[in-house]
């Protein structure tokens, strides 16, 4: 039986795009097709965008943990703003899921432009 790759099935791209933006899981199958240098167009950029998202999620959370460990006045301040943080980018991702599902470009404004750069020099 010949298996079907995912630019012949717009199904089964659709469920890899998926894959890329689920919350912090998603990190490593997009890394690892960045690293690899495979997909269609719209799989590298969803691929950077995920990898985007979660480094600047991943950032976001050591700093802000780091700071709590270093303040006890601003200890619960800073619980809850990484608690927002992680709410955000989980909602954010959820959001760019249901683009995706209503078949419209995933992107978002200002950090789509930094994943095409940025990450696009380091990674692609």
């Amino acid at each position: 039986m010949k298996e079907l790759e995912p630019s012949e099935n717009p199904d089964l791209e659709q469920l890899q795009l998926f894959i890329y933006l689920i919350p912090v899981m998603g990190f490593f199958p997009s890394l690892w097709t960045l690293y690899r240098r495979q997909g269609t167009a719209k799989q590298q950029a969803v691929s950077r965008l995920s990898v985007t998202l979660a480094f600047g999620w991943l950032l976001g959370y050591i700093l802000l943990s780091t700071g709590v460990q270093g303040s006890e006045f601003w200890n619960i301040r800073l619980l809850f703003i990484n608690g927002m943080l992680t709410s955000g980018y989980f909602l954010v991702s959820v959001g760019l899921m249901v683009r995706l599902w209503q078949r419209k470009p995933p992107s978002l404004p200002g950090i789509s432009g930094v994943a095409q750069g940025i990450v696009r020099k380091h990674l692609s």
